[in-house]
């Protein structure tokens, strides 16, 4: 049997990456147990999901390859919502603790709950095992939790406290039956619940196998050295970014209550490579759902670091330490209780489009064009005949991809904070009574450049049973996805109802609780792309490529750029 290595000076630089790759080897099992013992098609299918190994001290230590950026960051602070409820004698082997509170630490919206295991080696409290999933539906006043009329947290869902589920292997009964009696389709949330705790039963149980190679003190020398090495590999990436100050604004369209064009201020200050994020500017937090916690805009200015400068970096403490943030209070970007955040992806997406447009002219090379620049949110509910607890469907709608410096945008394509999976219309059709009358890309959507903007996807969905309750919840629907350098804007996105007899009706962008019948269909049309560069600038061949390949009609570029793809041009 190998010897146990207990002295911490004997870590070398191999043991270092051994012990690295073993603690996302585990959260990345962990994330696959989830992933396939799970009941709803949000986490199973859609894979909105993610697995965190934390430290004694609250920090991320490694996440599961396949989590989602915009859960990088998200568990931060659930060590401290805990501390705040029990003292350090209170946590024991065999806890297990839940929580949901955005304003509290470690979750940034409600229906993402935090079931959070504590692991011990050699009887010391070592770390966290944190299993983050959203759940179709967490209360509140409509289906889904994620209405775009809910207007404060008491309205989106119940909120828990960081607090025990299970007491050192013992399920609290009377604590999961108040919790599952405030949400909606209980047997599918049960489901998923025990799915999580057998997760971090899961996680936990391999880090007892990991300690039984090396000793709590070897594993917290690791943990150090581990955050370490990553920030010194992104300071090193960040220096790559010209001291200077740069200048990015942009809008939301809307909050669904009539605030419209919501500015967004940046400016990114940077001084021998430590970069200083301020949205001082941003506007106050707004009555719709879309304001995001400080927590949610760390956590993305953090990813799109990582993904512009070295995508390569392990996900841990080391990525966070490396830069500030400024907001001011009560803005959306940086939301105060009870303000409603349940589509706090949608300003979490233009937050990353921003730090990307701001450090364009920095980083030429790496910017792209702005992507679909939302989570199109589309959501099915209503009573069914085969489940008496009814249906509650909630999916995201995948835009194009912003174009790159050498290639163009990717077609149908989650980006930045979600990423996940779109959902088959064969899982939607079998468990739901929905028909998928059409699943494709929207044509003409990506911008025009010398590299093109993708295509979004049009998903046209018909109900089966009445009444059908409809949620829409959409940016860049009224201000498009810009380009970069030159390049053309993406197609907006839009939502609109088709009745049988031919009539359409253009829906806004934040649709809330709208009756459908089965003599209609709800079309959902995500953004495209923005382009790369000037159009005029693209080859005849990827201009001849482009009308085969159907990303544009020829008639569309005629009237686009008549003088590059008109008969002259042609000619040349």
């Amino acid at each position: 049997m190998k010897e146990r290595v207990t002295n911490p000076d004997s870590l070398d630089p191999i043991s270092i990456a051994i012990l690295q790759n073993a603690l996302r080897s585990i959260a990345d099992e962990a994330y696959l147990a989830l992933m396939k013992s799970a009941y709803s098609t949000n986490i199973k299918e859609r894979h909105d999901h993610s697995i965190i190994v934390m430290d004694a001290k609250g920090r991320i230590v490694a996440q599961a390859e396949r989590a989602l950026p915009g859960h990088v960051g998200a568990a931060l602070g659930v060590l401290e919502a805990i501390y705040e409820r029990y003292d350090e004698s209170e946590i024991l082997p065999g806890d297990i603790f839940i929580t949901n509170d955005p304003y509290k630490g470690g979750t940034t919206h409600l229906p993402d709950v935090n079931i959070v295991k504590p692991y011990f080696v050699d009887g010391r409290f070592l770390g966290l095992i944190c299993t983050l999933a959203h759940h179709a539906d967490i209360g509140g006043a409509a289906p889904g939790s994620m209405s775009s009329h809910l207007t404060n947290l008491y309205q989106e869902g119940i909120r828990i406290p960081a607090m025990k589920l299970m007491r050192e292997g013992e399920l609290d009964k009377d604590v999961f039956d108040l919790i599952l009696a405030n949400i909606r389709i209980p047997i599918e949330r049960r489901g998923d619940y025990f799915a999580q705790i057998a997760a971090c039963n899961l996680g936990e149980r391999r880090m007892q196998e990991l300690a039984q190679s090396y000793s709590a003190g070897v594993l917290e020398a690791a943990y150090e050295e581990i955050i370490s090495r990553t920030a010194v590999r992104i300071e090193a990436a960040l220096r790559r970014i010209p001291d200077g100050v740069y200048r990015f604004e942009d809008v939301m369209d809307d909050d669904g209550f009539g605030a419209v064009n919501i500015p967004l201020k940046l400016e990114v200050r940077v001084k021998n490579g430590y970069p200083t994020f301020d949205f001082t500017g941003c506007a106050p937090q707004v009555t719709g759902n879309i304001n995001c916690t400080f927590n949610a805009t760390k956590r993305v200015v953090a990813y799109v670091l990582k993904a512009l400068l070295d995508p390569d970096i392990p996900t841990n403490q080391g990525m966070f330490d490396c830069f500030d943030v400024i907001a001011e209070d009560s803005t959306i970007v940086n939301s105060t209780f009870p303000a409603a955040v349940a589509n706090r992806s949608q300003t979490s997406q233009r937050v990353a489009d921003m730090v990307i447009g701001a450090l364009a002219p920095a980083l030429p090379d790496r910017a792209t064009g702005c992507s679909h620049g939302t989570t199109v949110l589309a959501g099915f509910s209503g009573p069914y005949s085969k489940n008496p607890d009814g249906y509650v469907y909630f999916e995201v709608v995948a835009g194009g991809g912003g174009a790159r410096a050498t290639k163009d945008g990717k077609h149908g394509v989650m980006v930045h904070v979600t990423n996940t999976s779109n959902l088959p219309v064969e899982v939607i059709e079998m468990e739901y009574p929905l028909f998928v009358e059409s699943y494709a890309l929207v044509e003409n959507s990506g911008g025009l450049g010398k590299f093109c903007g993708g295509r979004g996807i049009r998903r046209i969905v018909r109900p089966l049973e009445e009444p059908c309750y409809f949620e829409g919840n959409g940016e860049r629907f009224k201000n498009q996805p810009w380009g970069v350098f030159g390049g053309g804007p993406g197609k907006s996105g839009r939502f609109y109802l088709r009745h049988d007899d031919g009539r359409t009706e253009e829906l806004p962008g934040k649709v809330a609780g709208l009756a459908i019948g089965k003599n209609q269909s709800i079309v959902i049309e995500a953004p495209g792309g923005g382009g790369y560069g000037p159009f005029s600038e693209r080859s005849h061949d990827g201009l001849e490529r482009d009308v085969r390949a159907g990303n544009y009609t020829e008639t569309y570029l005629e009237i686009a750029v008549p003088d590059r793809f008109g008969p002259a041009s042609r000619e040349e």
